[in-house]
């Protein structure tokens, strides 16, 4: 249930946002010289913020300043995307991070912003960085520390919406000579609500539905980063992660109308109750093991990773229909059902990374090989209404096993030339065989591939106030592995979403032209090719005078897209306004269609995917000092997206005022933050097929909500942090979902 869900949520994620400041010209103190240094610039493949000096990072979160930060944007206040691609990877110190996505949310949330020297933003990765389709890299850098000690935070926040939600934390961080540690738990508590309005249907017969889905859920996790000195030149770490995920109640309650016409072309209409209740388990654990060594005194250096990850998750389900009256006033039992669909997850990974700098050159290498092993035994029983007994039904039960081996090399070349130009080349190769059969039947899906993804960018300063950049990479998107599940998950009886293990990986190609003016302005002209692009896809047939839907998860065609961004990050009466204005225009385009189911082969009216959409987009961050202490600031963004296409159908227009106000004082800082003010964040979708088939879903995930924090920094602030590793299994757990 969760993953229809989501899966309706991201069509928010076609818009970003952005945040950056400017410095004062003129130096009258020391403070001032330090506000000077450029906070916004552009690399041979990365943009560059140096935020250090921001007052924006005062008193605030890791989080919250990177979704202020320059095309950095996060429609769920969960995950981070960059310029409305899919979700950011991120980078610790040039490091992957070892967390999943529940735990790197909460690490991200408690991690005071003021520990942050700079924050890079590779829009296209180069190919030295092991990551799927079209993502794009955060990486973080912190500041450098130099002294021994202890320091760390605590941090309590309160949200309402329909519900109230809790979250707490504490990090603590020790360094003594040549050895670290550092350490967080972080525990959450809260009701995620959505209401729907779903319809679907024809000439002939429609169904609406019209209910609410609610999931509890509860969550720890919290890491431990052990980091020893060898030598002067050589590090060894180890690192353990882990996150618990409870959901005691998972439920969904929708009151269902059916239209049809019978044999005499007259309209009949029948009532039904459709109810789901839920519960979810999950934990995520990760041991990884890192060496590091510099080479000289000129960067060079190698770094070797082996890890393990095991994700485990249960989850059960009853589905209860019932005949209703109009008044929704029970007749009798309809259907009942029961259903399991545990997942587990074992990979065993090895990355090793070499980078040695010459005169004039840096030459990059190395490579990655990960073992994975999938284990999803759904189990589904039916209740016989003539005997009262659950029956086993076979066709939906299967137990589906996915073996795969992905190894991959890289070489890549960087030069700078006479100060002004620097170019980047380079080139993976990845190798993947898989294996996944559902037990027990003649289902199965074997892959052999090889996939050459070179990658290239450059970057050329005119001369003190202009620069022009251009990149360009290939990618393989992999489907995550709850996708290929061959589970459904249903809705209503006959509205449900169905998974694939068919599903072939995609192959994108991107492009990027960008010019930057003075370090305040910024022109982006982008390009995305999909090939094999993956979506959910609604497909309708009438069935004994109903007409079932099923939103299928698979390949469909190809998908072009095209986004131009226009923006200015600069500062204003001293520091005293900061301002990020950005506005665009994106024009989508998908082309395919889809008729078949692919593991029952049943045929449904084509869902045709041939349509291009431009869509504005206007987005405004301000942040505004209220006092000549620095201790009170009033953030005041707004955005708004206009009708655009997404893959089920066309996007009604959405916009969202979002205010905060927060006080410093010494080393606690107090803030309240209020999102979607006037409640416009609601997710309307509409689709019309050459067939006369529409669909339409009408969301609201109470996005208005006010969140209160205190957050409290104690010991040493002067610590140096323990050093970051990158862990084996990053890209392994990007695809579990969790």
């Amino acid at each position: 249930m969760k993953k229809i869900m989501i899966s309706c949520g991201l069509l928010t994620g076609l818009f970003f946002n952005a945040q950056q400041t400017d410095s004062t010209k003129s130096a009258k103190s020391l403070e001032e010289v330090v506000l000077t240094k450029k906070v916004f610039q552009k690399k041979s493949d990365r943009l560059v913020y140096d935020v250090a000096a921001s007052p924006i990072a005062k008193g605030n979160t890791a989080f919250n300043l990177l979704k202020e930060t320059p095309l950095v944007s996060s429609t769920d206040d969960k995950t981070l995307k960059i310029a409305g691609k899919n979700n950011a990877v991120i980078y610790i110190d040039g490091r992957r991070s070892r967390m999943n996505a529940d735990a790197l949310e909460a690490f991200l949330k408690n991690t005071p912003a003021e520990n942050i020297a700079k924050i890079e933003v590779i829009t296209l990765p180069g190919s030295e960085f092991d990551v799927e389709s079209s993502e794009g890299v955060i990486n973080i850098i912190l500041k450098k520390k130099t002294s021994d000690g202890t320091n760390g935070n605590l941090r309590l926040s309160n949200s309402q919406t329909k519900y109230n939600s809790q979250a707490a934390s504490g990090s603590i961080n020790y360094r003594k000579g040549k050895f670290g540690t550092s350490a967080s738990l972080s525990y959450s508590d809260n009701i995620r609500p959505q209401d729907y309005v779903l319809m679907n249907g024809n000439a002939t017969g429609t169904n609406t539905s019209v209910g609410m889905v609610e999931n509890e859920s509860r969550n720890l996790g919290g890491y431990v980063n052990l980091d020893y000195a060898l030598t002067d030149k050589q590090n060894l770490g180890f690192s353990y992660n882990f996150w618990s995920g409870k959901s005691p109640c998972q439920v969904s309650d929708f009151f269902n109308t059916v239209r049809f016409l019978d044999e005499n072309n007259q309209w009949q209409t029948t009532y039904n109750r459709s109810r789901n209740n839920g519960k979810e388990n999950s934990r995520n654990q990760s041991f990884n093991l890192n060496y590091e060594a510099k080479l000289d005194d000129n960067s060079s250096r190698l770094n070797l990773n082996g890890a393990y990850l095991r994700y485990d998750k249960s989850e059960t389900n009853t589905n209860i229909a019932e005949n209703v009256t109009a008044q929704n006033e029970l007749i009798n039992l309809a259907s009942q059902f029961n259903q399991s669909t545990p997942q587990k997850v074992d990979n065993f990974s090895g990355t090793a990374d070499f980078a040695k700098v010459f005169d004039g050159f840096t030459l990059g290498a190395g490579g990655n090989f990960n073992k994975t092993k999938t284990d999803n035994d759904t189990y589904f029983e039916k209740l016989n209404l003539s005997t009262g007994q659950f029956e086993k039904d076979e066709n939906q039960s299967n137990h589906f096993v996915y073996d795969e081996k992905i190894g991959g090399l890289y070489l890549n070349l960087e030069k700078t030339f006479a100060e002004k130009i620097s170019a980047k080349i380079g080139a993976r190769m990845e190798f993947t065989n898989s294996y996944g059969e559902i037990l027990g039947t003649d289902i199965n899906v074997s892959r052999r591939n090889t996939d050459f993804l070179p990658s290239a960018s450059v970057n050329y300063n005119i001369n003190n106030n202009n620069s022009l950049s251009y990149a360009f990479t290939s990618r393989v998107r992999r489907p995550s592995f709850w996708e290929i599940n061959p589970v459904r998950v249903y809705l209503t009886p006959v509205n449900y979403i169905q998974n694939n293990p068919f599903m072939k990986a995609s192959s994108v190609y991107n492009n990027e032209l960008m010019y930057m003016y003075k370090n305040a302005y910024f022109l982006q002209v982008q390009n995305s090719f999909t090939k094999d692009a993956i979506t959910q896809v609604p497909l309708q047939k009438a069935e004994d005078g109903v007409n079932t839907l099923r939103y299928i998860r698979t390949n469909y065609g190809t998908e072009n897209n095209f986004a131009l961004n226009i923006g200015m990050n600069k500062a204003f009466f001293k520091q005293i306004w900061t301002a990020n204005y950005v506005v665009g225009l994106q024009v989508n385009s998908f082309n395919g269609a889809v008729d078949t189911d692919p593991i029952t082969n049943e045929k449904f009216e084509p869902f045709v995917f041939d349509y291009t959409r431009a869509t504005p987009f206007l987005q405004l961050n301000n942040n505004v000092r209220l006092s000549s202490k620095k201790d009170w600031y009033l953030g005041i963004n707004y955005f708004y997206l206009g009708t655009s296409r997404a893959d089920l159908g066309t996007l009604e227009p959405l916009q969202s005022l979002d205010l905060s106000l927060k006080k410093m004082w010494n080393n606690w800082t107090f803030a309240i933050d209020l999102r979607d003010v006037l409640k416009t964040m609601r997710i309307k979708i509409y689709d019309l097929q050459d067939s006369g088939n529409f669909n339409s879903v009408d969301q609201y995930q109470y996005s208005r909500r006010a969140t209160l924090s205190l957050t409290y920094n104690f010991g040493n602030q002067k610590l140096q942090k323990v050093r970051k590793m990158d862990s084996a299994v990053d890209d392994i757990k990007s695809r579990t979902g969790n």
